[in-house]
């Protein structure tokens, strides 16, 4: 059975996602702090996170820069529309998404719907054929491991995704709405931010230089594309 934590401070807000996720076989966890939410994915298996950025003891922002040491389950900020650079910062930090408050219980399905088919195929077994290499950047898709000039490096789902999506079609312009399309599984991107925030913290990973990358290139006015190389860099 597939988990879920409900992490927020209010009480009024965990009851309504609980509701909204009880039609579907998920277990569900909640916790009201950031340092609880800590501890329940440290003894428990948990799939997939709900959380708030605004709470006390340790707050949300805090919590996911914890969990990302432990875990690699996605992570969904529940989010104020005040909360831009939370929003931002907390894609850069290692969340997968946000939904902002008040919810859509339809986008609030339909996002954990989408992030939990992404975790699920990344850890699931695929068929031959799924080495792909460019340049220095090896990705094995059936190990799921992302290799630069032969060192291992760790990646997000989300930023995994990426650059699968980007090495598998070399030279292909792809737009932040195609990416997201592709890589979340969803047609409901608020803003092309989220997506140039997870190619920044990706390039930060596979490029030397990141501010002059060699891999993943912007196209202006059309989007990203991965550089082909036929030899090492």
């Amino acid at each position: 059975m597939t988990s879920i934590l409900i992490v927020d401070d209010e009480k009024d807000i965990v009851d309504a996602l609980k509701i909204y996720l009880s039609n579907s076989d998920y277990r569900l966890y909640e916790a009201y702090t950031g340092k609880d939410a800590i501890e329940i994915v440290r003894n428990n298996e948990i799939d997939l996170i709900l959380m708030d950025i605004m709470m006390p003891v340790m707050d949300g922002i805090k919590a996911t820069h914890e969990l990302r040491k432990i875990t690699n389950v996605p992570i969904i900020f529940l989010t104020a529309k005040s909360e831009d650079m939370d929003k931002i910062l907390g894609l850069e930090i290692g969340a997968d998404d946000y939904i902002t408050k008040p919810f859509n219980p339809t986008e609030v399905i339909a996002r954990v719907k989408s992030q939990l088919r992404r975790y699920t195929q990344l850890g699931g077994k695929v068929a031959n054929n799924s080495v792909f290499v460019n340049g220095g950047i090896t990705l094995d898709d059936e190990k799921k491991i992302v290799t630069v000039d032969g060192v291992t490096i760790d990646v997000t789902p989300m930023e995994y995704g990426i650059l699968k999506l980007l090495i598998q079609n070399p030279g292909k312009v792809y737009s932040s709405y195609e990416i997201y399309k592709n890589v979340w599984n969803d047609d409901l991107m608020l803003n092309d931010g989220v997506v140039s925030v997870h190619i920044r913290h990706l390039r930060e990973k596979i490029e030397i230089n990141p501010s002059e990358p060699r891999y993943i290139k912007v196209v202006w006015g059309q989007g990203y594309k991965m550089e082909e190389y036929h030899g090492k860099v």
